[in-house]
């Protein structure tokens, strides 16, 4: 039952996350700023998170070396993933940025190789070949210009940073979690995060006093800050903590499959000849790096979870 729960937890991360993208871009393209929005998210799980953090035990016995990890990993959390998401989330559509964040456990992979000195498989570097061409065929295909002219591409781009930043995450935060657990490390990164954003926090909660929003877009607004944003993310992590990355990489793709049915449905966007190219070659490259890499391995990987 232990590994029922955590696969239960990836799961339902996974579907939240994807719900999410088609609310943050109705938001983000619609009545809120991303700046607005980032505040909200920041504030709300700063006061969710870390008071609750810091009735446990281990909050305060912190080392040095794990503090300096958790704020590299609120820099990366914080401004790369969220930060850039929502940025990128103002200027794409649901489908191809849920699609491109699939990317994440290539670049995963690539810090890993990085972070361990050890060398990639030939497997491995043809699946991130692969992978990689299917983000490009998506961001290029939607305009060549992918730096500040504010279109899809440029929103493209955006997300392929904020994946590479949450993917980067997963590789530092890993003995973290495994050694004070995910509300401990939650708790520390929302609080960095809130310190290191308290210019932007300041300057945004008056103009979110001033919103004007319908009572579906404040819905939306809600959905975001309890189950788009510091649940699935805690859930994320719980399942981290206790399975494999393989694991983490197969559940990512209930995300597309998520926002693509609710991005049809509410007339966000619709599923073309980019769409379909670019995830298979992402699935294949992804499906590759896992066949590639040998069962000893993988149950080493497994055993370390247990």
């Amino acid at each position: 039952m232990g590994a029922l729960r955590y696969n239960i937890a990836l799961a339902v991360a996974n579907i939240l996350f994807g719900v999410s993208f088609s609310v943050y871009v109705s938001l983000l393209q619609g009545a809120v700023h991303y700046e607005q929005m980032f505040a909200m998210q920041l504030l709300f799980s700063m006061a969710l998170f870390t008071p609750a953090a810091m009735l446990q035990r281990g909050f305060f016995r912190l080392t040095l070396d794990d503090f300096g990890s958790i704020f590299i990993v609120a820099l990366l959390v914080i401004f790369g993933w969220w930060y850039m998401l929502m940025m990128g989330a103002s200027y794409t559509n649901p489908i191809d940025a849920s699609t491109i964040a699939t990317i994440g456990p290539i670049f995963t992979l690539i810090t890993s190789v990085i972070a361990h000195a050890r060398k990639a498989k030939r497997g491995e570097k043809i699946g991130v070949f692969v992978a990689l061409l299917g983000v490009a065929v998506i961001m290029f295909d939607r305009g060549r210009v992918l730096v500040g002219d504010g279109g899809e591409g440029y929103g493209n781009a955006l997300v392929l940073c904020a994946v590479v930043a949450i993917a980067v995450n997963t590789v530092l935060i890993a003995p973290v979690l495994r050694r004070h657990g995910t509300m401990v490390v939650m708790g520390w990164y929302y609080l960095i995060g809130a310190v290191l954003a308290l210019p932007l926090l300041i300057q945004e909660v008056s103009t979110i006093s001033h919103l004007e929003l319908s009572t579906m877009e404040w819905g939306e607004v809600g959905y975001i800050l309890l189950f788009g944003s510091a649940l699935p993310m805690y859930l994320l992590y719980i399942g981290s903590e206790h399975l494999t990355a393989t694991h983490t990489a197969v559940y990512r793709y209930i995300q597309p499959i998520v926002a693509t049915i609710l991005a049809v449905m509410r007339g966000q966007s619709t599923i073309d000849r980019t769409n379909i190219v670019g995830a298979v070659l992402i699935f294949s490259g992804m499906l590759c790096v896992i066949l590639s890499t040998p069962r000893a391995e993988r149950t080493a990987e497994e055993i370390t979870h247990e």
